[in-house]
């Protein structure tokens, strides 16, 4: 059950980019949403990872946690804000993913 909270916490970790990057465009209330929405999605995010490293190794859930953040940024930059998707930046971010695995597998 905490790995299911771990993976749900990691993808707050994503919403929180996500509205930082969203709030750089608007201006007025629209840029205020976005900032409550960081806010909001930051203290889930850290609060699942709380609840997740009460039973899980605190090196693997952090790392995992970071790791499905970064991966999921990185998704999230190339799909909704037009980066780059390199084959560099793909290839690593598969050996995260593949990093990621290996840690879920040991632990």
């Amino acid at each position: 059950m905490n790995w299911i909270i771990l993976i749900i916490a990691g993808l707050f970790e994503v919403a929180f980019p996500f509205c930082l990057g969203k709030a750089k465009v608007p201006t007025g209330n629209d840029m205020y949403f976005w900032y409550a929405g960081f806010l909001i999605t930051l203290g889930i995010s850290m609060g699942l990872l709380v609840k997740a490293t009460q039973t899980l190794p605190i090196g693997t859930a952090y790392a995992v946690w970071t790791g499905i953040g970064a991966v999921g940024t990185v998704l999230i930059g190339i799909l909704v804000f037009k980066e780059p998707a390199t084959f560099l930046r793909l290839l690593f971010i598969s050996t995260l993913i593949g990093s990621i695995i290996g840690l879920k597998a040991v632990s």
